[in-house]
């Protein structure tokens, strides 16, 4: 009984096995081989201003709202300006108290100067000592430094009245650049401490019709990537359309997250019917290489190697020839209805097709990508179309 069980197994698999071959195959075509880098990111204006406060203080009034369009100059905020007006005003006053300081010093040194000048006269005539010309000359001179001060006082309490009035100035919270607000933190009545940090009141996005995506690229892809590349990019809000940009700056600064070493790079694209708006996530795909009307395969075809033992002696009867470069490979096609190999060259691959450079093959091949066993009751059965037995 063992005898003809074991007989029995051995005619089972001369025959074939309990599964019959059967090859799964992907035709040559000509198209365009288009290799990638995909990454995520995130739509932000190409310029965003944050507009700040220098001094502090309760806002009085806001002047503009949310998507509200700008100019250079325009106010936008108010903050309390009568504490600052006050220092003006004392400013002012100290100026003019200054300058009234000035005016009587001058009187002052204008009667020394007469009296130096009649002591001098008496001393020529004897009727008065050396001495009492001496002292007016003295007091005459220490009025002149006095005259100096007074004009260096002047100075300093105009420097201080331009001071308060830039700080009275600086209550009104002006628009750097033409733009339209994109955030506004503050309201009226919230106190503004701007002692020890600016705050940032609004931000104001320069040009809306021109944005950029800041995508994440790993290290392992960055190499890849340079200035000029096209980069197609997805949102969320329209799902059903891409975005056509291009890659402006690959950014040299790291950022890591957790040991994950990525980069930015930074893609342009214009705006023109406002869609895209700031904080959008975007679906990002550089493009690194193309190829257009080329003899292309399914990448799978180069990868396939033959199990049964008829087709590898095909192979090694038609081996790749001495010296050949590292991008010749073999794929494997029906010829007559047998399976027969193919040298061919390679080129560019995306990861689903592989450009062929040269060799044996042209579009409408057949080449086998995979193969498959399956049950002798499914054999019988038969299989898709895309299926062939062999």
């Amino acid at each position: 009984m063992p005898v003809l069980i074991a007989g029995a197994i051995i005619f089972y698999y001369m025959r074939g096995g309990a599964a019959q071959a059967k090859y799964i195959t992907g035709a040559a075509s000509r198209g365009s081989v288009v290799r990638s880098v995909i990454a995520t990111g995130t739509v932000n204006p190409v310029t965003t201003v944050q507009v700040g406060s220098y001094d502090s203080g309760p806002i009085t009034a806001i002047y503009a709202d949310f998507n509200a369009s700008v100019k250079a100059g325009e106010r936008v905020a108010k903050i309390d300006p009568h504490p600052y007006q006050v220092k003006v005003d004392e400013s002012a006053a100290a100026l003019a108290n200054a300058r009234a300081q000035l005016g009587k010093d001058q009187a002052d040194t204008a009667y020394k100067k007469i009296t130096l000048q009649r002591n001098q006269r008496l001393l020529a005539a004897q009727a008065v000592s050396q001495d009492t010309v001496d002292s007016a000359l003295s007091a005459y001179l220490q009025d002149v430094a006095q005259l100096a001060l007074d004009r260096a006082n002047i100075q300093q309490q105009q420097a201080n009245l331009h001071d308060a009035q830039v700080n009275l100035d600086y209550t009104d919270i002006v628009s750097p650049v033409d733009g339209t607000i994109v955030s506004r933190n503050v309201d009226v009545g919230q106190t503004v401490a701007a002692s020890f940090q600016t705050p940032t009141l609004f931000l104001i996005a320069k040009d809306l019709t021109k944005m950029q995506v800041d995508a994440n690229v790993s290290e392992s892809d960055i190499g890849a990537i340079s200035a000029g590349q096209p980069g197609g990019f997805t949102v969320d809000a329209f799902p059903d359309r891409e975005f056509a940009g291009v890659v402006g700056q690959v950014r040299q600064a790291p950022i890591t997250v957790q040991n994950v070493v990525t980069y930015d790079v930074v893609v342009n694209v214009a705006n023109p019917e406002m869609l895209l708006k700031p904080g959008m996530t975007a679906n990002v795909t550089i493009v690194t290489a193309r190829r257009d009307d080329v003899l292309r395969v399914p990448l799978a075809a180069i990868r396939f190697a033959p199990r049964s033992r008829r087709a590898r002696e095909m192979a090694a009867a038609d081996p790749p020839a001495p010296g050949a470069v590292s991008n010749q490979a073999q794929v494997w096609i029906e010829h007559d209805g047998k399976l027969a190999s193919v040298t061919v060259k390679t080129g560019l691959d995306d990861g689903v097709n592989v450009e062929i450079l040269s060799g044996d093959l042209k579009a409408g091949d057949q080449v086998v990508v995979e193969e498959a066993r399956a049950a002798s009751a499914g054999a019988a059965a038969g299989g898709p179309l895309s299926q062939r037995h062999f």
